[in-house]
């Protein structure tokens, strides 16, 4: 029932602050994460995400500010939280003396599980990771893609509510990506909130019902993926590229807004080819020129000055 009590939020923070001595990670940032959504942290390296993340995780003691997870205070009730938490690290942080299997069954075990309940929890995993083939197989030969799968296997032994995942798909290749996109969809739809970060516009785009972009602690934007297109970009981009030297021409007038990157102008208006010929009727000859829809890379450029992929 709607509209009379909604449902409160599964994580919820006010003015949080984590301060490493004299340095603030994360500067007094608000927000809720709903229950059953993809909730996005979006930001370069050294944005606060991390340190955001651990917080929730209930690892890592905040130093000011309001946090509820699971409606309880993690300063209070780390261990209850834990218990119903999943954790996907940066790092895969499997135990390679185990195989892929074991790997499950052990640390089922750690939440008390019986043998005939890890065992049957594992295999279900194993199918759900696409490692059934792999279950009595060795950890180390395994792909940066299959070990991502096992250590998103593993993160959900305990049933969790709530699946945090640091940056789940850095250091894999396209085909191992989309894959494991395809895992985090099917838990999304068995009702399993999710909490990503990221540094890759696309993965957010892809997976987020919302999200925050953070910078240098602070969040400087949160709505959905085209909610923020839609604020702060254009319908379209035109990419011109010139040769490294050459005089940036005049098109400032062609466009909504113009960005000036060392290695290409960005021309944000509603129709790209339109300003293409434009440009083209008033001599502009770049090396090459691509017309694109606009994308959250552009909401971060416009909000940071820069490119997210450093």
């Amino acid at each position: 029932m709607h509209g009379v009590h909604e449902e409160s939020p599964l994580v919820e923070a006010k003015a949080l602050v984590k301060r490493f001595g004299d340095f603030d990670a994360v500067r007094g940032i608000d927000l809720e994460v709903r229950r059953g959504e993809a909730f996005g942290f979006l930001g370069p390296n050294g944005a606060g995400k991390s340190s955001t993340m651990r917080m929730i995780a209930s690892v890592s003691p905040r130093s000011e500010g309001e946090l509820r997870v699971l409606g309880m205070d993690p300063s209070v009730h780390g261990p209850h939280i834990r218990a119903r938490l999943g954790v996907v690290p940066q790092q895969d942080n499997l135990d390679v003396e185990l195989t892929v299997r074991q790997n499950l069954q052990v640390y089922a075990r750690y939440f008390g599980l019986s043998r005939a309940t890890a065992r049957a929890k594992a295999t279900e995993l194993l199918d759900f990771a696409q490692l059934s083939d792999r279950a009595d197989a060795e950890v180390e030969p395994l792909s940066g893609g299959m070990k991502r799968r096992l250590t998103i296997a593993r993160s959900l032994v305990n049933d969790p509510e709530l699946l945090l995942l640091d940056e789940p798909t850095t250091g894999l290749d396209p085909q191992a990506r989309h894959l494991l996109w395809d895992r985090l969809f099917r838990l999304k739809a068995q009702g399993v909130t999710l909490i990503i970060t990221t540094h890759y516009m696309d993965e957010a785009e892809q997976l987020c019902d919302r999200l925050v972009v953070m910078d240098g602690g602070r969040i400087v934007a949160e709505g959905s993926p085209a909610g923020l297109i839609a604020r702060y970009c254009t319908r379209e981009v035109l990419e011109l590229r010139f040769a490294p030297g050459e005089p940036v021409p005049e098109v400032a007038d062609l466009a909504d807004r113009v960005e000036v990157l060392p290695d290409r102008i960005l021309l944000y208006t509603a129709e790209g080819e339109a300003a293409l010929e434009a440009a083209h009727g008033r001599g502009v000859r770049p090396l090459s020129s691509l017309v694109r829809r606009g994308t959250l890379e552009d909401v971060f450029l416009h909000l940071t000055g820069r490119t997210l992929v450093d």
